[in-house]
């Protein structure tokens, strides 16, 4: 069915005399009609936003300066040259004021923010929604204008500005923190990791470096690192594989074979002997049973397996605790330790103390802690990593950045009822400058 009216003619829209709403002239009020064509909409000559050219972009552009959005000279995301946004600084970094103007504006730390319009940079309808950064609608996690801006101001000839390195690193997420390797690579040609390596050093160093990586990356890098070399960290594999969700740990194993070429079982078998070789094979599958009900008559029979195959015989049947205690769902496992506490009057833990030596009995241990309470586990090992004449910065440096989404509230909580003091006094009297500054961000607050 036509509608003689529209597009735009005398009578207006709908089809009726005068228009709609009835008037000579078409909808809104004014000569020419809507669509835009002469006089435009809302009325004004040249068309929306009010300026010469009209939008979207043509001669004039948008917003108001020479060259138009989309591609302009100077280009966008944020760099040097004409028609750019904002404009940068010709050389060194960019001031205090840009920087707060630019994160005002672009912050994604908190979610979508307000569709507020930029001094000298008013926001419209994006011409295209799916592009990030600006544009119209809220600013969401692909906005990386702040971001991106701040970074450059990092890797400029006149130094480093490592606060605000960890006011950017220590406010955002880590899905918000990875993507700006990548934006920061599209805008200025340049590795930012390879930047920060030259720029910083030390401990702070290591930390910035880990909180851009994603958490399969960061826990395949610290897998690597625990293997290599003379010695194995052994305490870190069972801390990251007793911990990590069937879900992570597949991808854990993927991102370990792309980046190292080898898969992750490989390593393990080559670089651990026994049953604690078995011990990490087995929870490296991914294959936890993950449901949520338990089923207490079960919990017993286990209970009385795990009792046999220790503390009621001669010797210890190794290969039933390891079957056990990588296969069954956590909660279901909690209740056997429920149930052989009541069973024989001992601890598991206690239990495998006697039964067991060495990194297998270590690592029993390890993996009954972290099933039995997640945060008391990492509250304990952060009190360790700490405790004594030297800080295990490696550790801490890990715990750190892993758990700081996950579950740092609840560390926080038992590491102040277990030791008498909150992590975050000490992490203040264990670490310095920079590098405390960024652990206590991570930390979330003083207690």
């Amino acid at each position: 069915m036509s509608y003689p009216g529209y597009p735009p003619q005398a009578g207006g829209y709908p089809p009726q005399a005068g228009g709609y709403p009835p008037q000579a002239g078409g909808y809104p009020p004014q000569a020419g009609g809507y669509p835009p064509q002469a006089g435009g909409y809302p009325p004004q000559a040249g068309g929306y936003p009010p300026q010469a050219g009209g939008y979207p972009p043509q001669a004039g552009g948008y917003p108001s300066q020479a060259g138009g959005y989309p591609p302009q000279a100077g280009g966008y995301p944020p760099q040097p040259g004409a028609g750019g946004y904002p404009a940068m600084p010709p050389a060194g970094k960019a001031s205090a004021q840009q920087i707060m103007i630019v994160l005002k504006y672009a912050d994604t730390s908190r979610g979508p923010a307000p569709n507020q319009p930029m001094p000298g940079y008013p926001r419209a309808p994006s011409p295209n929604p799916s592009m990030p950064g600006y544009g119209g609608g809220a600013i969401t996690s692909k906005d990386y204008l702040g971001q991106v801006y701040i970074l450059l101001s990092w890797t400029c000839p006149t130094g480093t500005d490592e606060q605000a390195i960890i006011d950017l690193l220590g406010s955002r997420s880590n899905r918000q923190r990875v993507p700006m390797l990548m934006a920061f690579k599209t805008s200025y040609g340049k590795d930012l990791v390879k930047d920060l390596k030259s720029e910083l050093s030390g401990n702070f160093e290591k930390l910035v470096l880990a909180m851009l990586k994603t958490p399969s990356q960061l826990d395949a890098y610290e897998l690597k690192e625990a293997i290599k070399g003379a010695g194995t960290d052994e305490a870190c594999l069972i801390e990251i594989l007793s911990s990590r969700s069937n879900a992570e740990i597949k991808e854990l194993n993927q991102v370990y074979k792309t980046e190292y070429k080898k898969s992750l079982e490989d390593a393990i078998s080559g670089d651990t002997s026994g049953h604690f070789r078995r011990l990490l094979i087995s929870l490296a599958q991914g294959n936890r049973d993950e449901r949520e009900t338990v089923d207490i008559s079960v919990a017993k029979q286990d209970a009385q397996a795990l009792y046999a195959a220790g503390e009621n015989k001669v010797g210890t049947d190794e290969s039933k605790f390891n079957a056990i205690l990588c296969s069954r769902s956590k909660p279901h496992l909690r209740a056997v330790f429920h149930e052989y506490q009541q069973m024989c009057g001992r601890d598991l833990e206690k239990s495998i103390d006697r039964e067991m030596s060495g990194d297998l009995e270590s690592g029993m241990v390890a993996v009954v802690k972290c099933i039995k309470n997640t945060p008391a586990y990492f509250a304990e090992r952060l009190y360790k990593s700490m405790k004594g004449a030297g800080t295990k910065d490696k550790t801490l440096i890990r715990i750190m950045v892993t758990r700081s989404e996950v579950d740092m509230l609840d560390i926080r909580q038992e590491y102040v009822k277990n030791y008498g003091k909150s992590l975050y006094t000490d992490i203040s009297g264990d670490t310095s400058g920079d590098y405390k500054k960024l652990l206590l961000k991570l930390c979330g607050g003083s207690d």
